[in-house]
């Protein structure tokens, strides 16, 4: 079976940005299943999109900077 963006269901959402860079730690639930947390980042191209980017390692501002996110969005799972 297929990937299906529609079943793909954002509990919780929280962003942290800073320059070029933007990462965000979300809860999703795919076709009713168990919650699960993702961790993404993207980065600006030239023309000033969000464009998606391996999230690889993490600076320590970047580390302190979403623990109280995951925090937060531990919540709704």
């Amino acid at each position: 079976m297929p990937y299906d963006s529609s079943l793909d269901v954002c509990m919780a959402k929280k962003v942290w940005e800073e320059g070029p860079d933007r990462i965000t730690v979300s809860v999703f639930s795919y076709n009713n299943g168990q919650k699960k947390m993702q961790i993404s980042r993207e980065n600006r191209n030239a023309e000033g999109e969000y464009r998606f980017a391996k999230l690889g390692r993490l600076t320590k501002e970047e580390v302190e900077a979403v623990l109280p996110l995951m925090q937060e969005v531990i919540k709704e799972m």
